[in-house]
């Protein structure tokens, strides 16, 4: 009995991470189907007649169609703190050692304006899935300064979301 309770839970923390490596080759795969489908448009614009031509362009959007959800299935909107059990199983991607920047350590709260260059280009997070952070929608980017990450709006350079230790 033992051994199937720990081989149950053990099965079910490796669920989220399988499910977002799953969702991750989808979204290959459809990319692919969509490049096949598109080429046989293409085909069927050079070599066939109307009816290959529609069947084809119906293929092509049902193939955009199938991408357009398997993106939404990866970038699902991730809670305020699902990152916080994705990083304790994946310690390697968040302990990226010391970080520092031109600039001292600034305390930064949410609502506050800050200077262009604390979250110039270098400093943005450039896939935020891949630490489980929200999506950043609009003018929004997502910046490491030291440990903490930061939600900013850049056209306003106001601090939207702060979250202290992110990084060990």
């Amino acid at each position: 009995m033992r051994k199937l309770i720990i081989m149950g839970l053990m099965a079910a923390t490796m669920l989220p991470v399988a499910a977002s490596a799953q969702s991750q080759r989808e979204v290959r795969e459809s990319r692919q189907d969509l490049r096949d489908e598109q080429r046989d448009l293409d085909r069927a614009y050079r070599y066939g007649d109307q009816r290959d031509i529609r069947r084809e362009q119906r293929d092509v959007r049902e193939a955009r169609q199938e991408l357009r959800e398997d993106r939404f299935d990866r970038d699902r909107a991730w809670g305020r703190n699902d990152w916080r059990g994705y990083r304790n199983t994946h310690r390697d991607l968040y302990g990226r050692g010391n970080w520092n920047a031109p600039f001292r350590y600034n305390n930064f709260r949410v609502g506050g304006r800050i200077a262009p260059g604390f979250y110039g280009s270098r400093y943005f997070i450039a896939d935020p899935w891949r630490y489980r952070l929200p999506p950043a929608r609009g003018y929004n980017r997502w910046v490491r300064h030291y440990n903490d990450v930061m939600l900013i709006d850049t056209r306003r350079g106001v601090v939207v979301d702060v979250y202290r230790g992110f990084f060990f």
